[in-house]
């Protein structure tokens, strides 16, 4: 499918669990590349009851998975129409990232919930989702998806860096894309927060005030993962397996172990390209905000960390899965397999409507 222009909304939940963001977005394809307008975006935060469901579904039995996949595409499809206001004329496809509960591809699994049927019930409007399961299927890590957005939308930049729940980098070397997971990064900063009752660190605050501790330093620098070689890719289950265990077996203050991972999460991401040419770095997620990881990324790192607009820091994400959702439907490949590993370039995402 071609045709002269799209205009597409972009659904993102992140592991963060900060909301379920909505991207209101119309994109242009052009001689050579695209052009895209964020035209409206808004997040809806979760409440304590879907913040709650949502942090715990993985320990659901089948029936308790399958449950939640229709509620929360329901749940969807009903805040789509709110952030609508009822008025879907105009847009030509919903693209759903869903809620990850499940990313084990070394097993071929990974699970986003958000039942596109139900979305598509509730709105009218096609729907697309499940934009990983082809590539794991094909053996490749199905992440990251956003780095075909970040070199075909932010074409002025040398590498696309994310700060979500986990740090995610892309950029282009001898004409392939190349990304995967540097690090956690706000997932490991707010556990620590929510131990001391607080959603997160506001710029740093907290985390300025502790001091760094070369021992816990070490030791989370000398996880396995990090020696591995892309693709690779970061989940929920080894963020409590491999991460929060080294972060318990530490006795420092709380506030020392915050510092030090601030420490740590700019130390990795430093070293993804530090032999790579110097250049900007289009920084973006929720982690752009907080100015003391950006102070301490900068510090670490010779390229220049570019912190964009508010809209482009927030939906960015949403933006991109847009954008997938669009190759998708023009039947145009959207995951990469130098990106992810798989046996072939794929067109991921099963289309509803």
């Amino acid at each position: 499918m071609s045709k002269a222009g799209y205009r597409v909304l972009g659904l993102m939940s992140g592991t963060s669990l900060d909301g379920l963001d909505i991207a209101d977005c119309s994109f242009i394809p052009l001689r050579e590349g695209w052009k895209f307008t964020i035209n409206r975006a808004e997040t809806f935060k979760y409440d304590d009851i879907w913040t709650g469901r949502l942090s715990s579904a993985q320990e659901l039995d089948a029936y308790g998975i399958s449950l939640l996949n229709v509620q929360y595409g329901k749940y969807t499809g009903k805040k789509v129409l709110e952030f609508l206001d009822g008025k879907t004329e105009g847009i030509d496809l919903i693209a759903s990232h869903g809620h990850t509960i499940f990313h084990q591809p070394e097993a071929g699994l990974t699970l986003q919930i958000g039942d596109p049927n139900s979305i598509f019930a509730k709105s009218g409007i096609t729907t697309i989702s499940d934009f990983r399961a082809l590539d794991v299927a094909l053996g490749g890590q199905g992440a990251p998806l956003v780095p075909v957005g970040d070199r075909m939308l932010f074409t002025d930049y040398d590498y696309c860096l994310n700060l979500g729940g986990f740090s995610n980098i892309s950029y282009r070397s001898e004409g392939k894309i190349y990304a995967f997971d540097p690090s956690p990064a706000n997932m490991a900063l707010n556990h620590i927060m929510n131990k001391q009752g607080r959603p997160f660190d506001m710029n740093g605050h907290l985390g300025r005030t502790g001091s760094l501790n070369k021992e816990l330093l070490d030791k989370l620098n000398a996880l396995d993962y990090y020696r591995l070689k892309a693709p690779k890719s970061l989940g929920r289950e080894w963020f409590e397996t491999r991460f929060i265990p080294v972060l318990e077996n530490s006795s420092i203050p709380e506030t020392d172990k915050l510092r030090t991972v601030y420490e740590h999460i700019a130390i990795q991401i430093a070293i993804t390209v530090e032999t790579m040419k110097k250049g900007k770095m289009l920084t973006t997620g929720g982690g752009a905000h907080n100015s003391f990881l950006i102070e301490r990324l900068q510090a670490h790192s010779k390229h220049k960390i570019v912190v964009p607009a508010n809209n482009i820091i927030d939906y960015k994400e949403a933006l991109i899965f847009a954008f997938l959702g669009v190759l998708r439907l023009r039947g145009e490949n959207n995951c990469i397999s130098t990106v992810t590993g798989a046996s072939r370039n794929n067109s991921g995402g099963l289309i509803i409507g």
